[in-house]
């Protein structure tokens, strides 16, 4: 049996017969040959079968995730003769930054009856502060053992990528207070080879659910988008704090201050988000938001970092320490 795959449907050809009927063919029997090879193209044609992909490039659907339903699009779909149709698919929710291979067992068709399923698991989680977003590479799929998969599902979306067109950028002003906070940053780490110390107090969660209460007394009713916009930044920080936010002498600190499962959002306080802020244009570049909501979303963050800016003294150390004054601490 021979199997032919394809990216959008899987063709499968039964050749053995007419292997066969060509293999023994003599000069006394070449006269039913005509009939032999008309017989195999029969059986050929008869076992030809094309499987259409179940969902295609481009179309939106369901994906679950941690007992979570999330609107998705199929980016890329593909047939493995092992674990069947897998597809590529990217979450489209406010800051996804992860794109995750998922089979069948993971996607449901967008229609109104899912979405109100989608709804009411909303619903039932709707007390959960933290809820899991898609993480992507930490994600547990059924799929993982698909060859060609694995390393997709390894690649993280936050990665050095070419230079980009500044006007293209999403832009996101930083206000002046902020920034000589950024500068002070800097010359603690790069120039006195201080560090903050760790854990800090309030941490990132702290400061994120301080803005979503503040909010919420303000607006409750944009408390969801709000909430929404918090989770995604959250997961923005968790994953891009090891690979952008650090400066080279603190990477150490970190290895020690952020052990398997423990994420950073839960240790580093308002000097490492406020420096996501500064990487965020990119990042939101590669996230595949549509622009009416990356407006909106615009216009969140500003008020973000205005909040920041109210509760600077509050958020912010205003020194930091030597690397031995933060080890003796922590062995008292």
């Amino acid at each position: 049996m021979k199997m032919g795959i394809s990216k959008t449907s899987t063709e499968v050809t039964d050749t053995s017969n007419s292997n066969s009927s060509n293999s023994d063919c003599s000069n006394s029997d070449c006269s039913n040959s005509n009939s032999n090879s008309s017989s195999s193209t029969q059986t050929e044609t008869d076992n030809h079968i094309s499987l259409p992909a179940p969902y295609a490039e481009g179309e939106k659907l369901l994906a679950t995730h941690s007992n979570y339903l999330y609107i998705a699009k199929v980016r890329q779909v593909e047939y493995n003769n092992t674990e069947g149709w897998q597809f590529l698919v990217h979450y489209l929710v406010i800051f996804s930054i992860w794109d995750e291979w998922v089979g069948m067992d993971r996607l449901m068709k967008h229609t109104e009856e899912n979405m109100r399923k989608k709804h009411a698991l909303d619903e039932k989680h709707g007390n959960d502060k933290n809820p899991k977003a898609p993480r992507g590479p930490l994600a547990k799929s059924k799929s993982t053992n698909v060859s060609r998969g694995r390393k997709r599902r390894n690649e993280s979306v936050i990665k050095p990528k070419p230079a980009l067109d500044p006007d293209k950028l999403v832009s996101i002003q930083i206000p002046p207070t902020l920034k000589k906070q950024l500068v002070d940053d800097s010359e603690f780490i790069t120039h006195l080879g201080k560090l903050v110390k760790l854990p800090r107090s309030p941490n990132v969660k702290d400061i994120l659910k301080n803005y979503f209460d503040y909010r919420l007394k303000k607006c409750g009713s944009m408390a969801d988008s709000v909430e929404e916009i918090m989770k995604g930044l959250c997961s923005y920080f968790d994953k891009a704090l090891p690979v952008m936010l650090l400066y080279k002498t603190e990477r150490q600190q970190y290895q020690e201050a952020c052990p398997a499962n423990v994420f950073p959002s839960a240790i580093y306080g308002a000097e490492h988000l406020l420096r996501l802020f500064v990487k965020l244009p990119e990042l939101l570049f590669h996230a595949s938001i549509e622009e009416e909501t990356l407006i909106g979303l615009q216009a969140q963050l500003l008020d973000f970092l205005r909040f920041l800016q109210k509760n600077q003294s509050t958020f912010f150390l205003s020194t930091y320490h030597v690397a031995e004054d933060i080890k003796i601490s922590s062995n008292k």
